[in-house]
């Protein structure tokens, strides 16, 4: 969603070969080395059926041509979230839209309700802000997931309205509550929360 734009980072692409940490997580480049954590986590219904692109059921071969489509995809910053060197799940920034990237991000079910989710989307987003000129993000969850809402409302987004999505492991098309996180109201909860930490 974005080609040019960066402030210190050569392209999009390049943003997903360094690596976040957090307080509880790491945040680095899927390698194929992860193929067979990321199948296993995202080869559950309950995780297809929430995000837009993942298959069901989702293979090896499907997590092998992520990660290899990875190493050729300029569209695309993504990072695999890791909890005590643990694959949990991914989140990642997608720039096929210039003037509207799109945060997306599924867990592993073992690792729902915990809050890891909210500290990985808000790691990408600080670096995404921090890294790249974009005016706002966009994201979205399906209606039928408060759980995701949540998270994308912690980090300060705002709803937008309603649209219709197509989901690959429902075959079909389904509501989704679209959101909206500008550069400034980003800025006013960094600053914020760095005053709030003092």
């Amino acid at each position: 969603m974005l080609q040019e734009i960066p402030t210190t980072t050569s392209s999009p692409r390049a943003a997903s070969s360094c690596v976040l940490e957090t307080e509880r997580l790491i945040l680095r480049k899927p390698t194929l080395a992860d193929v067979k954590a990321i199948a296993h986590l995202a080869n559950d219904r309950r995780v297809a059926e929430m995000t837009r692109r993942l298959p069901y059921p989702y293979t090896r071969d499907d997590a092998a041509r992520f990660v290899a489509a990875l190493a050729h995809d300029n569209n695309e910053s993504v990072f695999l979230i890791e909890l005590d060197e643990r694959p949990i799940g991914v989140v990642g920034i997608d720039w096929r839209e210039p003037d509207a990237p799109e945060l997306g991000y599924w867990l592993g079910v073992p690792y729902w309700g915990r809050g890891f989710a909210t500290e990985a989307a808000r790691a990408a987003i600080d670096y995404t802000f921090e890294e790249f000129s974009v005016g706002q993000l966009i994201s979205g969850a399906r209606v039928a997931n408060p759980a995701s809402r949540n998270v994308l409302e912690k980090c300060g987004f705002q709803w937008t309205g309603v649209e219709l999505h197509r989901f690959e492991a429902l075959g079909s098309s389904t509501p989704v509550d679209r959101f909206r996180l500008s550069r400034g109201v980003w800025s006013s909860l960094k600053s914020w929360s760095d005053a709030a930490r003092r």
